[in-house]
């Protein structure tokens, strides 16, 4: 079994999936890719069990067959090459795998890959198809908000809604909620199911590259995401989201505009002197001051600034954590950004001031850390 492939373009494709390769696993197989040899063309397969991304791409072979190759020495080895082509050489008993280049030769063992899992296949599928930006937009407008506790593992996923009106993602630790809508993009048949974080992340970093539209197939269980010459399956977190809808405050007359840069590095600086447990914020509005102050008494550190800003309500005195203002700030866009509170022991609502693109909105919502005096 022989075929020749460009070295560049096979580490493009091997980088695309290797993501998914654990660094430990229960089964020695999932070390490895799995290359799927046809004529002239080859799929590069790897998996975690939970996760499964394969990507094709353009070989000059006659043969046909299966084989694992380990996926680490592999990587390493022609990411040191300059773009030449590499002939691969598979004995098909002993699955020894030779490697030769303009610049020698290398041997590694490959395994048998009759042993490599099978992605699920999904029974009783819907699915709709979405623009490669808007998915690649979505999660990374949601995934940085999702929660890490293994007692909640709902929490640690992206809730996709899919509606005939438009599509909503939303993210939560308990801490801090963001909810992501489309309106310009719908689904016939309404659904909902939790996507893990980790195949969202390898979404996002592929997507960044990608152009064509998105299929995403779903299923009670699973659900494939198929675009260009990539596929990726993975299972859908089981569980019930929690009602988020219960936990944005409906009624905010207090509302604050302000520079969302400005605001962010006041943020950033006054957080280096907050306490390190809480990363306590302050922020006291007055009029058209801000006033963003931080302090730890432990150590005799403290910080206090002063922004100009527009406020609609009553003054009003009210702490975060520093750290998830800073996240939410960071990932809005515009020049200008809205605090919405209503009461200093109630969430505050972020938004940005305007949308960036027809028919997106974008809520970010803060849980309030309770002031010491």
């Amino acid at each position: 079994m022989k075929f020749i492939v460009s070295s560049q373009l096979l580490v493009k494709n091997l980088q695309a999936v290797s993501g998914v390769i654990n660094s430990s696993n229960t089964l020695p197989i999932l070390d490895n890719f799995l290359f799927t040899i046809g004529e002239n063309t080859l799929t590069v397969s790897a998996s975690d069990l939970e996760t499964t991304m394969t990507t094709t791409l353009q070989i000059t072979s006659k043969d046909s067959g299966l084989v694992a190759i380990p996926s680490r020495i592999l990587l390493d080895l022609l990411k040191s090459f300059p773009d030449t082509p590499i002939t691969f050489s598979v004995n098909k008993e002993t699955l020894a795998v030779r490697l030769h280049s303009e610049y020698g030769e290398y041997n590694v063992a490959g395994l048998n890959g009759e042993e490599f899992p099978n992605p699920p296949a999904l029974a009783n599928a819907s699915s709709v198809v979405v623009p490669s930006d808007l998915l690649a937009r979505a999660i990374s407008k949601t995934v940085f908000a999702t929660g890490n506790d293994e007692l909640r593992p709902v929490m640690s996923g992206v809730y996709f809604e899919l509606k005939e009106d438009g599509l909503s993602f939303v993210a939560t630790d308990a801490h801090k909620l963001v909810k992501y809508t489309r309106s310009d993009v719908t689904a016939q048949n309404g659904a909902s199911f939790i996507m893990p974080k980790k195949p969202l992340n390898l979404l996002k970093n592929v997507l960044a590259s990608e152009e064509s539209d998105v299929t995403v197939t779903y299923n009670d269980t699973n659900a494939r995401f198929t675009f260009g010459e990539v596929t990726l399956i993975c299972r859908l977190i089981d569980g019930r989201y929690p009602n988020y809808e219960a936990v944005i405050p409906k009624q905010n007359p207090n509302a604050l505009t302000i520079n969302r840069l400005a605001f962010l590095n006041s943020v950033k600086r006054v957080s280096y002197f907050s306490n390190k447990t809480t990363h306590q914020v302050r922020l006291k509005i007055a009029g058209s001051e801000l006033r963003v102050s931080a302090e730890d008494p432990d150590f005799a550190n403290n910080a206090d600034e002063r922004l100009t800003c527009s406020y609609r309500g009553e003054d009003m005195a009210i702490g975060f954590n520093s750290r998830f203002l800073v996240e939410m700030l960071a990932n809005l866009e515009t020049d200008q950004v809205v605090l919405e509170m209503s009461e200093s022991n109630r969430a505050g609502i972020l938004l940005p001031s305007e949308s960036a693109i027809e028919g997106e909105q974008v809520l970010m919502l803060v849980m309030p850390v309770m002031l010491n005096d």
